[in-house]
């Protein structure tokens, strides 16, 4: 099995999932020009990560690439549970990670053609983003005011967080008044297969 990412990028959260499962799998870094080439468009026309290939079978995508996994090692739990509610609580929280709040990043790494070369619209453009980001983290921070993890138990949908929260701190974003996510970062921070998928990237801790 190979996964292939983009350091520190979204890519990092099957990584870790892979890190749970604990079976034998390789972690091919790609950078933003080799994804754009005709190689990898053939095996992703999408040009993105994460892209997981199992012998001849290739899936992109986050959430398909977690349920895949979770389908095929059921008792590495990345959801968190074997129950169905609370599986479908981290599922929940997963898609909230993926479209939502990973949405509202894309004008802060990406900023919209409109607003190139104009200072002025663009630092509009990236403290509207950065609103709508708090905005979003303040719903996970009162789910983590009444326990420790999104779910029962850590999931992917926690390394998902983790992994977005990564990004805030790469940006200078303070949500340090959302008061319960800084313990959250640090309590998944110190997951032993959270650290070593940081290692495999190059990444600090």
């Amino acid at each position: 099995m190979k996964l292939y990412y983009l350091k520190g990028a979204c890519s990092l959260v099957p990584h870790i999932a892979l890190e749970w499962i604990g079976k034998p799998f390789e972690a091919v870094e790609v950078n933003r020009e080799q994804i754009k080439s005709p190689e990898y468009l053939a095996l992703n026309p999408q040009g993105a990560v994460p892209l997981l290939q199992d012998g001849d079978f290739l899936l992109s995508q986050n959430i398909a690439i977690l349920s895949y996994l979770d389908d095929l090692y059921p008792e590495a739990k990345l959801f968190g549970s074997a129950t169905v509610q609370d599986k479908a609580k981290a599922m929940k929280w997963l898609a909230f990670c993926n479209a939502d709040l990973h949405k509202a990043f894309v004008p802060v790494f990406r900023p919209p053609v409109y607003a190139q070369g104009n200072e002025e619209l663009l630092k509009q453009v990236r403290q509207a983003a950065g609103q709508q980001i708090l905005d979003l983290l303040a719903i996970a921070n009162d789910c983590l005011s009444k326990q420790i993890f999104l779910g029962e138990r850590i999931s992917v949908a926690d390394a998902y967080l983790y992994v977005e929260l990564r990004w805030c701190n790469a940006l200078g974003l303070d949500y340090s008044h959302l008061r319960h996510l800084d313990a959250f970062y640090r309590r998944v921070g110190e997951n032993a297969g959270v650290q070593a998928a940081l290692k495999a990237q190059g990444l600090s801790a």
